[in-house]
Formats: C-alpha cells, sequence, structure tokens
C-alpha cells in the first residue's frame, strides 16, 4: 500500500524492476518514448495507433511502449500485429496490477528516449505533437513539458494554455489546472529523483507522481500554441464515477501529506491546498450534486470530509475561495449539514436569463447589443445584497437585488467606507460563523458577463465580447465580427451563450431575444466584412449565422476600408 510517508521522502516506494532501465542506450537518436498503459482496449486504440503513425517526427526519432497490463488474449496479439509492421513499436508483457501506475513506471525503466510521453489508451496525439514538445523541452531545457490538451466531449480548464509559460512557477502559474500524466518528462530526471507512480489501487496517482514531479523539477515549461493531447472522455470511466468516500479521502490526504512535506505554512502552501480543497470537496458539496445524493450517502460523505475540513484546511486556505466555497467551507468545518443542504436546495433553484433588449449594427462595422441579465429562484431575485458603513453597526443601509446588478451605496454623506453582504442565502442562522463571512466585495468587483458563439459545423467555443458590467439589467456588448473571424476564416456562426459571473456563482445560458427585437437589426454593414445577421430560434435563442463561402469580396472590402481609415487617423 503507498502510504503518506513514501510522499514525506518526495518519492514512492520503488517498484520491484522486472525490466532494468536501458541506459547504456543514450545515444540521442531517440528523442522520445511514448509510455502508454494498456488493458483490453476498445476500439478507440486504433485512433491512437493511427495518431502515432501520422506524427510529423521521424519514426526512428521516437519509440512507442506499449505496456500490456496483463490483458491476456486477444489483446496479445493486437498488440503483436501493431509491433509487428512498426520497427519503433514494443510491446512489454507483464502481470496483471488492475492500475496504470505499475505499468507506467515498467515503461519509465524501460524507456530509451530523452524523454517519456505518457499516452492513455483511449486518447490520443496531434500529428505535430511529439516534434513540437521535443523542440520546446530541448529549447528551454525543460524537465517537465505541459502540452496543450484539448477536451473530446470533456470541458477542460482554459487558464493553463493561454500562452506558451517557458519556465512556469508553481504557485504562480496555473500549473495545478492540469494534473494529468498526458504529459513530456525528461527520462533521466525521473531516474534520478526516483518520480514513480504509485502501484496497485491508487487513487489520485496522476496527482502524486506530477506534483512529485513539480516540485523536484528545475524547469517547467508550457506549451499552449499548439494543440498536443486529446483527452477523450470515455463512460464509465474512474474519474466519472462516484467515489467511495472511505477509501477516496486516504488517498487526498496522500497528496496533502507531500504538498505539507515540500512548502513552509504561508501562502504557497495555502494557495496550492486550495485546489484540492476546491476540487476534491467543496464542489462535491455544492448545488446539484449535493441534492441528488441519496441520504445515506450524503451521510457517509460528509462523515469523512468533514473531519477532514477541520484537521487540514484552515483560514488562509479559505480567504482565496469565492463566496460560494467561503460558506461551505465555514458550514463543513461548524458541520452544519442542515444549512449546507439548504444552500445546495438554493443554488440548484437559481435560475439566470441573459435576453438581449436592443441591437445595433455601427457605421464602424460594431454589433452592439444591450443584455438584461437576471438571477431568480421562484421567480423572485435570488442574490439580494445590503450595503452598510463597514464601521458602523448603524442599520440604515440599501438592498440591491441580483437584477439590477449595481451595487448599492451608502446613504449620501456618511463617508464611511462601505461593505456589501449577501442577504437572501437560507442559512438557519450565522451565529457561529465568521463575522464577514457573507461580504461580497471582492466577488462583485470580479462580476463578468461573456459571449461566446458555439459554431454550428464543430461544437467548438470561440469567444465574441466580454465586460465587466456596472449593472445586470442594462450589459453594452461589441461584437467586432473582423477581429473574430479572421479574413481565410470557415466559419457559418452558430447559437450564442452568455457567461455569466456573479458575487461569485457561475452560469452558462444561451442568449435569448425575441423576433421583434432581432428584426430591426437588418444586415450588417461593409465595414463589418462578410455579411453577419442575427436570428432568434422558435425558443427564443439567438444565432448568429455569417455567409461563407461567399462574401469575399464584402470582407475584403471591409477590411481595406477600415485600414484606409487607421491610416488617415494617424496621419
Amino acid at each position: 500500500m503507498f502510504s503518506s510517508a513514501d510522499c514525506r521522502l518526495g518519492g514512492v516506494r520503488r517498484l520491484s524492476q522486472s525490466i532494468q532501465p536501458e541506459s547504456s542506450n543514450t545515444s540521442g537518436t531517440i528523442r522520445v518514448s511514448v509510455v502508454v498503459p494498456v488493458f483490453q482496449p476498445g476500439p478507440s486504440f486504433d485512433d491512437l495507433i493511427a495518431s502515432l503513425d501520422r506524427q510529423t517526427l521521424e519514426s526512428t526519432a521516437f519509440e512507442v511502449l506499449l505496456c500490456d497490463d496483463g490483458s491476456g488474449e486477444p489483446t496479445g496479439e493486437r498488440l503483436a500485429d501493431v509491433a509487428r509492421t512498426r520497427p519503433n513499436v514494443r510491446v512489454l508483457s507483464l502481470a496483471h496490477s488492475g492500475w496504470p501506475g505499475m505499468p507506467r513506471n515498467h515503461g519509465i525503466d524501460a524507456a530509451r528516449g530523452t524523454y517519456v510521453q505518457f499516452v492513455d489508451q483511449d486518447d490520443y496525439l496531434f500529428d505535430g505533437a511529439l516534434e513540437s514538445l521535443c523542440d520546446y523541452a530541448d529549447l528551454h531545457d525543460s524537465d517537465v513539458v505541459v502540452g496543450k490538451e484539448v477536451g473530446i466531449e470533456r470541458a477542460l480548464p482554459r487558464r493553463i494554455f493561454r500562452q506558451d509559460i517557458p519556465r512556469a512557477t508553481l504557485g504562480t502559474d496555473p500549473l495545478l489546472e492540469m494534473l494529468t500524466p498526458h504529459k513530456m518528462f525528461r527520462t533521466s530526471f525521473l531516474r534520478e529523483n526516483g518520480i514513480r507512480f504509485p502501484e496497485g489501487r491508487v487513487r489520485l496517482e496522476d496527482h502524486l507522481f506530477v506534483m512529485q514531479a513539480y516540485f523536484a523539477a528545475s524547469t517547467i515549461s508550457i506549451l499552449a500554441s499548439e494543440p498536443c493531447y486529446a483527452w477523450v472522455k470515455q463512460p464509465g470511466s474512474a474519474s466519472s464515477s462516484r467515489i467511495d468516500p472511505e477509501t477516496y479521502f486516504p488517498h487526498l490526504e496522500t497528496v496533502l501529506d507531500l504538498v505539507e512535506a515540500h512548502t513552509e505554512p504561508g501562502r504557497l502552501r495555502d494557495r496550492l491546498l486550495r485546489h484540492w480543497f476546491r476540487g476534491k470537496i467543496l464542489k462535491r458539496v455544492a448545488g446539484r450534486r449535493l441534492v441528488k445524493y441519496p441520504d445515506e450517502y450524503r451521510d457517509r460523505l460528509l462523515d469523512v470530509v468533514t473531519p477532514l475540513v477541520q484537521k487540514r484546511f484552515g483560514p488562509g486556505v479559505d480567504a482565496g475561495l469565492g463566496l460560494p466555497h467561503r460558506v461551505r467551507a465555514a458550514l463543513l468545518r461548524a458541520d452544519r449539514r442542515d444549512d449546507l443542504l439548504r444552500l445546495a436546495e438554493f443554488e440548484t433553484g437559481l435560475t439566470c436569463r441573459a435576453v438581449v433588449t436592443s441591437a445595433r449594427w455601427s457605421r464602424g462595422g460594431g454589433l452592439h447589443l444591450t443584455l438584461r441579465i437576471t438571477i431568480t429562484r421562484d421567480g423572485e431575485d435570488a442574490l439580494v445584497f445590503e450595503s452598510s458603513p463597514s464601521t458602523s453597526t448603524a442599520p440604515s443601509a440599501s438592498t440591491t437585488p441580483s437584477g439590477s446588478g449595481a451595487t448599492s451605496t451608502v446613504p449620501s454623506g456618511s463617508g464611511a467606507k462601505k461593505s456589501t453582504r449577501l442577504t437572501s442565502l437560507p442559512l438557519s442562522s450565522t451565529e457561529g460563523l465568521p463575522a464577514d463571512l457573507l461580504i461580497a466585495d471582492r466577488e462583485l468587483r470580479n462580476d463578468r458577463v461573456d459571449l461566446a458563439l458555439r459554431e454550428a459545423a464543430t461544437g467548438e467555443e470561440r469567444s465574441l465580447a466580454g465586460r465587466r458590467p456596472g449593472r445586470l439589467d442594462a450589459v453594452g456588448i461589441a461584437i467586432d465580427p473582423l477581429k473574430v473571424f479572421g479574413p481565410d476564416d470557415e466559419s457559418h456562426g452558430g447559437p450564442l451563450t452568455v457567461k455569466v459571473r456573479r458575487a461569485g456563482w457561475t452560469f452558462e445560458v444561451p442568449l435569448e431575444a425575441s423576433s421583434a427585437v432581432l428584426d430591426r437589426v437588418g444586415r450588417s454593414p461593409i465595414l463589418a466584412g462578410r455579411p453577419c445577421t442575427l436570428s432568434a430560434t422558435r425558443g427564443g435563442a439567438v444565432e448568429l449565422h455569417r455567409e461563407w463561402p461567399g462574401g469575399a469580396a464584402q470582407d475584403f472590402a471591409g477590411r481595406t476600408a477600415r485600414r484606409l481609415r487607421s491610416f488617415a487617423r494617424r496621419h
């Protein structure tokens, strides 16, 4: 069994090595070893092999290690057929372990490449992935390279892949957003630091491995400028199944032990611990998820996580959480289970709508929309705030419902600094909870409304525009089609969605409008490029339609006119 003591030493226990490292073959001709743990793969395995065949990196410059975890036949024959026609593919036939850690460790031992890239059997690589990752690692002398991952039928974090970061810093850059093992590691770095996967049925084994690497690495790089790894959602995967609380959370504590062993008390430790507190505990006791649990399972879950929260996560961890999670954390720590369920039921009943109240094209080619955002529960404003002088206990205050969006102000002439408190949560009382728990000033300053287009042809999302709103009942959004769509962009458009962040809660809803409002908009002007129109479905959902492949002349004219106008302004 993998223990927390192993983590405190910065490594996991070594497995008995049935395959010795082939360190004598270090000529550098093999740039990367692709390690694939395999167990009775399905049809999607063919997609992985095809993606390896398509790599732009010469086949003599990389090897593929298919680490078979005791699949038996016919998998053995299938893997042998793959290797028979591909000189750079080797099959490692292993005893069955039931989990990917042991096969991956054998892959590390057998690797002859300068780097190791881990790939799961149901995923695949983009065509230029290996060449780009190796070049990037060589350029920056990287111990770890986090290549851009693309979710297939699954949502993935975005912040980590906003830009290339040659030398990322743990705790500052968003490295924790992706703790999958789907990364490239320098082989000698893994071996010299004894970085191994835990063997057997260990949850969060990827977190343990990656965090060991992060703490030991001299250089961690993020390659975000091109897609590298396709992470495919599979039904029945371990990540999608309901956890067993009694066995899952001891593994989480092992990860927390590792973090604490490599950090001192303070901001960095709190920032790192917050990642697991938010993602592995608080999200499991939020909204519809908590409400849908059977009573018996909910009690089991809370029996395990409540003492864990009380023991492992202090005020410094809470300080960086958004308001909804801060409230959840406080209720967990106080073992207020009824209030925790009330909060979840309240969240489940929230309804957000985003409706176009006016729309027009400007002469300069911009599409200007005014949106009304409402967040309600049972037809009433759901998020109601009360503002009052923070230095006074006087009862004078004003209230602001979620619909208006503007934070209320202190009575004129008071001169006192105000604080804004959320007053509409259905808590039995606030007694025994932190006095400032419901203060929402920071969250309200970070409110945001973003408009996106869901491509009709591919389903991919394209950001159109966004802003921090002054009021939610009149949010102005301006779209510039020439900036959103390039001259060779083949987009035909698609439905529009709105992402709303309000007081720490987030919503994603379709943009709505009446036909009467959109009928007055008309077609786009020349300075907007290819003709674009807005329309509403029968249900009132708004769609943006863009002409393609027609409209090339108008697009050229619009871009030329824009350039001439910009030149005239500068001179």
